[in-house]
């Protein structure tokens, strides 16, 4: 039988290597460019099959992951992954660069439909272990950052991916020893956490759809985009690859904190009350970026990283309450579908919109798109608490 809090801790450091594998290139192809002879508009649309992969392959791992094993699917993950890694460091041409990228993403989407089902069938306050999860991811996309740019100016960009691909099957291999395929009919997280009323689910539906678009159009054109507009617009602070990722990473580390913030918040408070709030910040933070550098844009950009990190906290969450255990990875397949299609577009985006205005464009284009979060909070509706989960709360009380 699988200890809970060790499970967990299998798919919390999946979640890290899924978002640090994800964005390695964003990182190392400020120093790639030049060693392959193209520019950053030229080499970032590389990238797209990845992202459109990590989205789209969502839907069949999140199937396979309900009717055959979840367990299995992560080490699928694990190895797959780490194998691909290894596969860019090595590649000659631009067009191998796309296909093991492509290859990244293809293995990447796994993670969030079935690592995300596997946290919310053994946690015990679903918020928290939320939270928790989201800052592993958080994590991986600073350590994404700092740890390309470190190994990239020492021992170039091929082994930013190769290092971390060959420790990725380690774990790989420590996970498969560990864990054993699950058993779900004991799931303490069964049935749905909370509902809503049945003539209001629409809303929900709506208001999962707009946001998570929107959302994570945003949060991956953020992640992107943000290693190249430091190294533009931070050039009067720096111009050291490395020190660029560090500052890089400590912008993160506010997301992490923000996600633990509100998963905690959402086992104490309806949906509702946490997201309309959270949906405030992103607009206005985007549109003042378009115009700051150096220190000031090192603030904003705190802002930005802790509202779009807050929000996918809610956007999990979401799912994992109003979802049952024998639908769980499917739901959350499509509502990574839809999230990482609209990420994977959002990539082919910031290369059209740097090339024609600019990182000033880009975020003012962001900025506008952000305002359809705040309709999505709007519209959801009033939450009714399952009275399983309203005995347990008030027994913690």
């Amino acid at each position: 039988m699988n200890h809970p809090s060790k499970v967990i801790g299998f798919v919390n450091a999946g979640h890290f290597i899924d978002h640090y594998a994800m964005l390695i290139f964003a990182a190392a192809v400020v120093i790639m460019g030049p060693a392959l002879g193209m520019s950053y508009a030229e080499l970032l649309p590389y990238a797209t099959p990845g992202f459109i992969a990590f989205g789209a392959g969502s839907l069949l791992t999140g199937w396979l992951g309900d009717r055959w094993s979840r367990r299995h699917m992560m080490l699928i993950f694990y190895l797959g992954i780490g194998a691909a890694m290894v596969a860019v460091g090595l590649v000659q041409t631009p067009l191998q660069l796309g296909a093991t990228l492509f290859a990244i993403g293809l293995f990447a989407s796994i993670y969030h439909p079935v690592g995300t089902a596997m946290i919310v069938s053994y946690a015990e306050k679903l918020g928290r272990e939320m939270g928790i999860n989201g800052v592993w991811g958080n994590l991986g996309v600073a350590s994404s950052a700092l740890v390309t740019g470190v190994i990239g100016q020492y021992l170039g960009w091929r082994f930013a991916f190769i290092i971390p691909g060959v420790a990725t099957m380690l774990i790989g291999a420590v996970f498969a020893l560990t864990v054993v395929h699950e058993d779900r009919r004991g799931a303490k997280q069964a049935a749905a956490q909370a509902r809503v009323a049945r003539e209001h689910m629409w809303r929900v539906v709506v208001a999962l759809l707009i946001v998570v678009i929107a959302i994570s159009t945003t949060f991956n054109a953020v992640t992107v985009a943000l290693p190249k507009l430091f190294a533009e617009r931070l050039a009067d602070l720096t111009q050291s690859p490395a020190l660029l990722g560090l500052i890089a990473a400590g912008v993160y580390v506010f997301g992490a904190m923000t996600q633990y913030t509100i998963g905690r918040l959402l086992d104490r408070h309806a949906l509702k009350t946490v997201a309309l709030p959270l949906s405030f910040i992103l607009a206005p933070l985007l549109y003042l970026a378009a115009d700051f550098s150096d220190l000031p844009l090192i603030l904003v950009s705190i802002g930005i990283v802790m509202g779009a990190f807050g929000q996918v906290t809610v956007n999990d969450a979401m799912v994992g309450k109003y979802t049952s255990e024998e639908w769980r990875s499917r739901a959350y397949s499509v509502r990574y579908f839809v999230g990482f299609t609209a990420a994977g577009a959002s990539v082919g985006l910031v290369a059209w919109l740097y090339e024609h205005g600019g990182f000033s464009t880009m975020l003012h284009a962001f900025a506008g798109l952000c305002l359809f979060a705040i309709a999505a909070a709007l519209i959801l509706p009033p939450e009714i608490r399952t009275p399983r989960v309203a005995l347990r709360e008030a027994a913690a009380e």
